[in-house]
């Protein structure tokens, strides 16, 4: 029947206004405490391809009995191994965008249900989902309970979850533009996975000729390409970050992979790095380097790893035999008895670990991890589910049993509880083991100096520094086209000569720049000693204060005099040539007895101005930061909020960069610890930074 296309669309909007109204209708009802969902497809058609999708109607049924009707969306089965199993987890894409778990999560069309079948807690992807919030990961899956009738046929207890995409609220890079032009900025954001089930194309695909994947040219890793998606991505996309990745990975495996420079380590985000792998072997997750997603925001070099994502088989939940003869993971590294050594990227985890500062990065956040009490806070979140779903569960196991192989259980028992103990024990000895086990990892030579140190210079806080040489006169400055640490004349009224010292509890010195937020960082090679004259061109790097090369000591060689001496390589800054015209050098040199006469090595160090505490609200230009702490969230205010393009960075009271966020949009801090932050952008060719107390 041809139907006329204004009754066309007046039939859709009639749809659209029966989307999303709440009511209690007397017809759907909860079963137990949690949220129900209630899906009948179109015909009661069966749901059991994963590429085609069936039309359906959906009610939901919130935690007050209002309920939620939802008209024309679609659904499919999701997932690859589970896909198969009896209880399926599923897709949805709703007509139109819905805040499907409400304020603070994603205003989007599709969303996952997830059966977590073959987890007889029924808890690891959310746990897992905690963990990651805790230890400081930028995007961790929704992890929402409801029970779930499709069809008219109760199928129980799932897991609304975010599907992993770029959006805000989810992956939050930067959105690609879509028709691609020539002067489109083609460096983010992408997002990716190393994809070891190879579901992708190497071959041109969708209305843009180009596909969806590929592998890397030394290594072969699998690499899938979720964002720009098929329907989207253009071949000079695909070409970038396909060209992007081959240099990462040439990188890796090259004979300087550890130099900081020209390695790997520039291409990587310390930070997201060292917590999503120590997530993965926390979690003991045997899929971690099989199925692993990173992103890549535009404008920055680093690769991001994470978000976690699916969890079902971790914790000690894989009864296969081919890891070492035993399918008992409780004291195995992933990064040795994992899957995807030949299909996924377990082989760039294991050359990781042979750089000094992988396996020091990794020692160092997984101290700050357990010192900060992961483990208590696992089973306090542990306990808290397992309140939440008590009812939940028992229903779902009158439809399913508890003591049936669904996957792969390692381990059968006959009541829930003892799933429950069973998880909370390995997590436990674990994570013990895992102490052990990265403390047996450390290269052999200790840092190149010791832990804490006994300073000469104790910086004040709130309190920005000039640092003059005493030859010259001349101030360390940067040359902002060319992000190049220099020596200039004087200038009271340059930020770019004002630079905040921080004080780290080992004693040593954290330098970064006000205009830029970038920290003197030591380039020397490896082997370095005092008393080795390389002459490297000391740098500006992206702060990262658990990096040794951005680690310094001013040491006194008089009441106003001091020798900046490098932590990594114990080397003293000297203004190359003691030249005092604009741009000079200054390079990592010798540390001897001169380093007390040489005016070239001394430098004074003068207070230049004050930070304003409260400039958290103060209005800068056309917009302000404000940080509600009711909500615990940081927010620009403006006219126009779109208009705001630019993104800020999040550092903490050391100078770590622990997250950023795009203007335009809220950030909530709940995830990161109590303490002093501080938040720097650049708007207009200003940089501008402001402290405030969470």
């Amino acid at each position: 029947m041809n139907i006329p296309r204004f009754l066309s669309a007046f039939i859709l909007s009639c749809l659209v206004a029966l989307t999303a109204s709440a009511q209690r209708d007397g017809l759907h009802e909860r079963l137990t405490n949690l949220p129900h969902v209630y899906i009948n497809t179109f015909n009661g058609r069966n749901v059991t391809s994963k590429t085609t999708m069936v039309y359906a109607r959906m009610w939901y049924v919130d935690e007050q009995d209002n309920v939620t009707f939802y008209d024309s969306l679609q659904i499919r089965v999701r997932g690859n191994s589970t896909a198969g199993l009896a209880k399926k987890p599923y897709k949805l894409k709703f007509l139109n965008k819905v805040k499907l778990l409400g304020k603070g999560y994603a205003n989007t069309k599709k969303w996952t249900l997830l059966a977590n079948h073959g987890d007889k807690t029924l808890l690891r992807n959310a746990l897992t989902s905690l963990m990651g919030e805790r230890a400081g990961l930028k995007f961790n899956p929704a992890a929402k309970f409801v029970d779930l009738t499709l069809n008219n046929q109760y199928i129980g207890n799932y897991q609304i979850s975010d599907q992993v995409d770029v959006r805000p609220h989810r992956v939050d890079v930067e959105e690609q533009d879509v028709p691609l032009t020539s002067e489109s900025n083609i460096t983010g954001g992408y997002l990716l996975e190393a994809d070891g089930f190879n579901d992708f194309t190497t071959s041109p695909q969708g209305p843009n000729n180009s596909p969806t994947g590929f592998h890397t040219s030394r290594s072969h890793v699998p690499v899938r390409i979720h964002y720009p998606d098929e329907e989207e991505i253009y071949p000079s996309q695909y070409n970038y970050i396909k060209q992007y990745i081959n240099d990462f990975e040439a990188r890796l495996f090259s004979s300087n992979f550890t130099d900081p420079l020209t390695g790997y380590r520039t291409l990587v985000d310390s930070t997201s790095l060292a917590n999503w792998y120590i997530c993965t072997e926390i979690s003991a997750n045997v899929d971690g380097f099989f199925s692993t997603y990173f992103y890549k925001d535009r404008d920055d070099s680093r690769i991001y790893w994470g978000p976690l994502w699916d969890y079902d088989i971790a914790y000690n939940n894989d009864n296969r035999t081919d890891r070492g003869g035993t399918n008992n993971t409780e004291r195995q590294l992933m990064k040795d008895y994992g899957y995807g050594d030949s299909n996924g990227c377990r082989r760039w985890v294991k050359q990781m670990w042979n750089d000094p500062w992988f396996a020091r990065l990794v020692n160092r956040r997984y101290k700050e991890i357990v010192d900060e009490g992961m483990e208590k806070y696992l089973n306090e979140k542990l306990d808290s589910l397992v309140t939440l779903i008590d009812a939940s569960q028992q229903l779902n196991y009158q439809r399913w049993g508890i003591s049936t192989r669904a996957l792969r259980e390692r381990v059968l028992y006959s009541s829930y509880d003892r799933y429950i103990d069973d998880l909370r024990l390995f997590i436990s000895r674990h994570m013990d083991y895992l102490t052990t086990a990265f403390a047996a990892l450390l290269p052999d030579a200790p840092e190149p100096d010791p832990d804490t140190n006994t300073p000469d210079f104790i910086a004040e806080e709130n309190t920005y520094y000039t640092i003059a040489n005493s030859g010259t006169g001349t101030c360390l400055d940067v040359d902002i086209d060319n992000d190049e640490l220099c020596a200039r004349q004087r200038d009271e009224d340059s930020e770019s000569q004002q630079w905040y010292i921080t004080n780290l509890s080992n004693g040593y010195l954290f330098i970064t720049n006000r205009a830029t937020g970038q920290a003197l960082s030591d380039p020397s090679p490896v082997g370095s000693t005092a008393t080795t004259n390389t002459g490297s061109v000391i740098v500006l790097a992206d702060a990262d204060s658990t990096d040794t090369r951005q680690l310094w000591d001013l040491v006194a060689q008089s009441d106003d005099q001091y020798n900046i001496v490098s932590r990594w390589s114990q080397h003293a800054a000297n203004l190359q040539g003691g030249n005092q015209a604009d741009g000079t050098r200054v390079i990592s040199y010798t540390s001897d007895d001169r380093n007390a006469s040489s005016r070239n090595r001394l430098w004074r160090i003068e207070a230049a101005g004050t930070i304003v505490e409260d400039a958290v609200n103060d209005v800068l230009q056309d917009y302000a930061l404000a940080y509600d702490t009711y909500d615990e969230r940081l927010h620009f205010g403006a006219d126009d909020r779109s208009a705001l393009t630019f993104r800020a960075m999040i550092y903490d009271r050391s100078g770590r960069l622990v997250d950023t966020f795009s203007a335009s949009e809220d950030y909530s801090m709940r995830q990161l610890p109590k303490g002093l932050y501080i938040v720097s952008w650049r708007h207009n060719g200003r940089q501008n930074s402001v402290k405030f107390l969470k």
